[in-house]
C-alpha cells in the first residue's frame, strides 16, 4: 500500500452548515475511495477507511448506532399497548 503513517495537515472547509475534509486525487486513488467512506471513532482517533464489500450493519452496529443517535420515539409508545385491551381468542 506505500507508506504507512504518513501525516498531512488537512484543513476543514466550509459545507453548509457543517464542515468537511478535502482528501487529494492521489489518496483517494490510492485507497479505492469511490462514493462512500466508513469513518469510525476509536480511542487513538477517526480512522477513515473504504467499505468492505457490503457496508451493511449487523444487528448489533445497528442497535448501537439507533441508541447512540438518541432519537425521540415516544409518538410510538401508543402502539405498545394498541388492541391488547380487547381479548379477541374467544
Amino acid at each position: 500500500m506505500g507508506e504507512i503513517g504518513h501525516i498531512q495537515n488537512i484543513k476543514l472547509v466550509p459545507i453548509g452548515n457543517s464542515k468537511g475534509i478535502r482528501l487529494s486525487k492521489s489518496l483517494i486513488q490510492k485507497y479505492g475511495f469511490v462514493d462512500q467512506l466508513i469513518l469510525e471513532e476509536t480511542d487513538r482517533g477517526i480512522l477513515i477507511r473504504k467499505p468492505e464489500g457490503d457496508a451493511q450493519l449487523s444487528w448489533e452496529d445497528t442497535y448501537k448506532e439507533t441508541a447512540r443517535e438518541n432519537e425521540d420515539w415516544s409518538d410510538f409508545d401508543i402502539a405498545l399497548t394498541d388492541g391488547l385491551d380487547e381479548d379477541d381468542t374467544q
